[in-house]
């Protein structure tokens, strides 16, 4: 299956390789004089070299026999040359990026690879929309390993989708060549209650051959968590505390430690590495969710690897964490993930270990990166135009938002936690006006309303949130995982109306609305998801909103991906979907106002 993502297959390089190894053939390129980053076996070997041919590596060391005439040699200049990076778990569509520019904004940071999962598109479009970001990558040289969405919708029967995911399709898309496995099994309740749909799109995967990645979000070490990983489930990127990366570890599960715009949670489980004597060898690095301003203010695997420094972890126990580690996790160790003789030639030149300072950037043995900069051409990828039309919500009056009520009541209202993807449920008391409950600013209590976009059924689920810090204004977004219906909270129905209708009209996005004016807005027209323009074109964009959330008051970290989460009824405690307040303990619905 990784033949797909590497120049040529294994099998049509033996001949070849072994005789560059030897210096009986020549090299296509040599890289001498480095500091060779060793993930195999931890260590830094000085005055190394390294020989390509045909996108693979055919030696390490003394290479020098390796280069003929037409030999292009590249002097390291005693610089760091470390395996290139790897993403085991994210998701494009967070960037609002096409694939095509994001593997722009990425490889000059040292990624050559990501393992993604876009069950955003998948939730709009169905697999159509996951074909079309494939065929996207595919113009750049940037390895997009593709893990079927598994959970579209991702709870079902607590939200409405715009397209569903069967066992028969898993089936179908493990025989795609860029298809290494199943993206992330949210569905855990079904997996433990033995449910028989999640468990045959499991087994699809299995049968395949293929890795199974997964969603435990829970904070259950025990039974649960054993029950979980005996599914076949192979990895974990939902630890966001000490213990729950450990224990995970401790079941041979990969633990893929997250630090994305808004996720900051290598603060604690970093320590699963430090604060123990563990092997680190079950350790990933990964981003999850990254926004085009995290992008190019921060980086991105470069970025997280300085964060993991940070905290403590060493910089090549950090760098084997987006490397070897990340292979070993898929079952691709044999291809990627080393500086080694057979690998793919897939490398970065760093001039500064620990602070991760990437020069040149090699896939396939070719450079396609220096200084920042992307080398490779750029090739536009053109969206299906019904892509762009994907919100279908008639426009609506301030009526829209009404959420009737008589006197004092006590009201669940979902408090978001800044850094973090969980939530809390607020019992808070509030008084009716004129027969209905409004928002309380001077309690940073906002009014909260998901409209169905998909299939114009009218649903809307209706609620209150904390925590974003706005006493006046309103904010809405397409972008509202997983079903991506559309989301809006705000302090008045006045402003609430504009910021819905702002995004009907021009087919989905984010926007921030105050008195009636539009302070910020990002256009995202394909699927509601995706923006048309460059990653600096939309980092402009989403500057300009976030200084608006800012001027609302909000001063979370990404807090339109912090949104986002919002109506994800697969994380604790509770969430707003279309269909009503969702508690993510126990699976239930409950009603908004508690019942005296």
């Amino acid at each position: 299956m990784i033949n797909a993502f590497c120049k040529f297959p294994l099998w049509e390089c033996t001949r070849k390789l072994s005789a560059v190894a030897l210096g009986r053939e020549k090299a296509d390129l040599v890289i001498t004089n480095v500091k060779l980053v060793n993930v195999c076996t931890h260590e830094i070997l000085d005055n190394y070299g390294v020989a390509v041919s045909m996108g693979r590596i055919a030696a390490i060391g003394d290479v020098s026999a390796s280069i003929g005439k037409d030999t292009r040699v590249i002097d390291g200049k005693g610089r760091y040359l470390a395996p290139a990076f790897m993403d085991g778990h994210m998701h494009i569509e967070s960037s609002m990026l096409t694939a095509g520019e994001y593997a722009r904004a990425v490889i000059p940071h040292g990624t050559c690879g990501i393992f993604f999962d876009p069950h955003e598109i998948c939730n709009v479009i169905g697999l159509d929309g996951v074909r079309c970001m494939l065929n996207d990558a595919e113009t750049t040289p940037l390895k997009a390993m593709l893990t079927t969405p598994s959970c579209v919708p991702a709870v079902p029967g607590f939200e409405d989708t715009g397209s569903e995911i069967h066992p028969a399709d898993i089936a179908e898309t493990m025989k795609w060549k860029e298809c290494v496995g199943l993206g992330e099994m949210m569905n855990f309740p079904g997996i433990i209650g033995s449910d028989e749909h999640t468990h045959d799109i499991v087994g699809e995967t299995l049968k395949a051959g293929k890795t199974v990645t997964g969603h435990f979000s829970v904070p259950d070490t025990g039974a649960a968590l054993n029950s979980y990983i005996a599914a076949g489930i192979n990895c974990c990127h939902e630890s966001t505390t000490e213990e729950s990366a450990l224990e995970k570890m401790r079941r041979g599960m990969y633990a893929q430690l997250r630090e994305g715009s808004a996720w900051k949670d290598l603060v604690e489980v970093g320590k699963a590495i430090t604060k123990h004597s563990v092997d680190s060898r079950f350790a990933c690095l990964v981003s999850d969710d990254s926004h085009p301003h995290t992008l190019i203010s921060d980086g991105h695997l470069d970025h997280i690897v300085r964060r993991a420094v940070e905290e403590g972890i060493d910089p090549i126990t950090a760098i084997q964490m987006v490397t070897i580690n990340t292979a070993e996790c898929f079952g691709l160790g044999r291809e990627l993930g080393s500086v080694t003789p057979s690998k793919c030639a897939d490398m970065v030149l760093l001039s500064d270990l620990e602070k991760c300072i990437v020069d040149e950037v090699f896939i396939d043995g070719e450079l396609v990166a220096k200084n920042g900069k992307a080398l490779f051409e750029k090739q536009e990828y053109e969206y299906p135009e019904e892509y762009k039309h994907s919100v279908h919500l008639p426009l609506m009056d301030e009526n829209a938002f009404g959420i009737p009520a008589e006197g004092k009541v006590k009201v669940h209202v979902i408090d978001v936690i800044s850094g973090k993807v969980g939530t809390t449920d607020k019992l808070v008391e509030m008084t009716a006006r004129n027969g209905e409950l409004v928002a309380d600013g001077e309690r940073d209590i906002l009014k909260a309303c998901v409209f169905e976009r998909h299939h114009e059924t009218g649903k809307v689920g209706k609620g209150f949130i904390s925590g974003f810090g706005i006493k006046h204004g309103a904010l809405a977004q397409t972008v509202a995982h997983d079903a991506h219906n559309l989301l809006v909270v705000g302090s008045n129905d006045k402003d609430m109306a504009l910021a819905v209708n702002t995004l009907i009209k021009c087919g989905g996005g984010l926007v921030a609305v105050k008195d009636g004016k539009i302070l910020g807005l990002v256009e995202l027209p394909i699927a509601g998801l995706m923006s048309s323009l460059s990653v600096e074109e939309t980092e402009k964009k989403v500057k300009r909103l976030e200084d608006a959330w800012k001027e609302l008051g909000c001063e979370l970290p990404s807090p339109f991906m912090t949104m986002s989460i919002v109506s994800l009824a697969c994380l604790p405690e509770i969430r707003l979907t279309d269909r009503g307040l969702v508690d993510c303990r126990t699976f239930g619905f409950v009603d908004l106002i508690e019942k005296q």
